[in-house]
């Protein structure tokens, strides 16, 4: 076990870990951020994807200690209550999750596309979900969501 710093949603955290603890782990259960979930553990799915100085990263595969020194932003680093990102305000406009297991990893993912690519086609945005396991079938309204969001940025 050792003593890591990492800086999480804009904030800096000292934690006590396995430097080769998974990423995905240390923030749920050392930080309680419940955002990114845990789906797979292999990184398929997409469940557990975060940024990592600004790219996704499925954070079930990301040794802790990789991340240290790196800016990592998680679902609930991207809005607030009061003042959701863009991307959830669009989410929810647009009805996009059914059962929302797989909603962090597809608007964290969607986040990334967005800071590379701001006004995204269909098929652009489909090509960047592609790697994001969802078993309920919302993707159109995945698709209106950030497309939706991707206006409201610009």
């Amino acid at each position: 076990m050792t003593r890591l710093n990492l800086k999480v949603n804009g904030k800096s955290h000292s934690v006590t870990a396995d430097p080769q603890s998974m990423l995905l782990y240390v923030l749920r259960n050392d930080l309680a951020l419940r955002g990114p979930r845990f789906g797979c553990g292999l990184g398929q799915c997409g469940a557990c994807t975060v940024l990592i100085d600004g790219a996704q990263a499925r954070s079930c595969v990301v040794p802790v200690s990789s991340a240290v020194g790196r800016s990592i932003v998680t679902l609930e680093g991207l809005g607030t209550l009061d003042h959701p990102h863009p991307l959830q305000k669009a989410f929810i406009q647009e009805q996009a999750a059914q059962c929302g297991y797989c909603m962090n990893g597809m608007i964290m993912t969607a986040a990334a596309l967005l800071k590379r690519s701001p006004n995204p086609s269909d098929e652009r945005i489909k090509q960047a979900l592609a790697s994001n396991l969802c078993g309920c079938g919302t993707h159109l309204r995945i698709v209106r969501a950030i497309k939706r969001a991707a206006r409201e940025i610009a």
